[in-house]
């Protein structure tokens, strides 16, 4: 078995994703059991302010110490269970330390096996405004709507200011709910929940359309890499990629 290498962004999300890669080992290998696994997390405090002015270059840098720390671990390949930071990893510059899973690609090929048409995209703004998902989406023939603006300025504060600080209330899932059910209206077939905290707030069983959770997504697809099921990745940053069309 391989050992998995997490890049933690945000801490909810990572832990999450942490969680769900080893539940899989419980499931499929046996009580206790999960492949070799390590989590390496610089505060996401470091990254704010470059977020804040579109400078995605210092972050990628932040992210790729933490891709050296992981090899110096043992990690074989990584996973970063947050969409956003994969603006930064999409970057051109020195290949990363490990090979890794993109998490747009590993939500996409979900979508087209699972023969969507059209997709919602909920996640940050910068995410949202971004082209990660879609070309990811467009790549496989499949259609992406964001929420309305001032949907996005929203969906965008609860989780700056709720979801990556641990705080999920009835009144936020509510207006998430209402953000999904407008991108109903407007013809998509499935959510991707593209911030790993919102599987956290929105579950299948709430949400007026079949929701793709990245971040449980992102964990079955590493733990498949982990035992052998699917190849290890090739991808070590810059933005192309196994998987994208180009």
């Amino acid at each position: 078995m391989k050992h998995l290498g997490i890049i933690a962004h945000s801490v909810e999300g990572a832990a999450l994703c942490f969680q769900a890669f080893c539940r899989e080992g419980f499931r499929e290998l046996g009580p206790h059991q999960h492949p070799d696994v390590s989590l390496d997390c610089i505060a996401m405090g470091r990254s704010m302010s470059h977020w804040d002015q579109a400078e995605y270059g210092p972050i990628r840098s932040i992210l790729a110490e933490s891709a050296q720390r992981l090899a110096h671990a043992g990690a074989d390949f990584f996973v970063c269970p947050d969409n956003t930071a994969h603006m930064a990893l999409e970057l051109p510059g020195d290949a990363l330390a490990l090979p890794g899973l993109h998490i747009a690609d590993v939500v996409a090929d979900r979508a087209a096996r699972d023969g969507r048409k059209r997709v919602g995209v909920l996640g940050t703004r910068y995410l949202m405004e971004g082209p990660v998902y879609d070309r990811a989406f467009a790549d496989r023939g499949i259609a992406s709507e964001v929420p309305r603006a001032e949907d996005r300025e929203r969906v965008n504060t609860i989780i700056f200011d709720e979801l990556v600080n641990g705080v999920f209330t009835e009144s936020s899932r509510q207006e998430y709910v209402c953000v999904i059910a407008d991108l109903e209206r407007r013809g998509c077939d499935a959510v991707a929940l593209v911030c790993t905290e919102i599987p956290l707030l929105v579950t299948p069983a709430v949400s007026p359309l079949p929701t793709l959770d990245s971040t449980r997504l992102l964990a079955g697809a590493a733990f498949d890499t982990a035992i052998g099921r699917i190849a290890l990745p090739s991808w070590r940053g810059g933005s192309s990629r196994p998987g994208a069309l180009h």
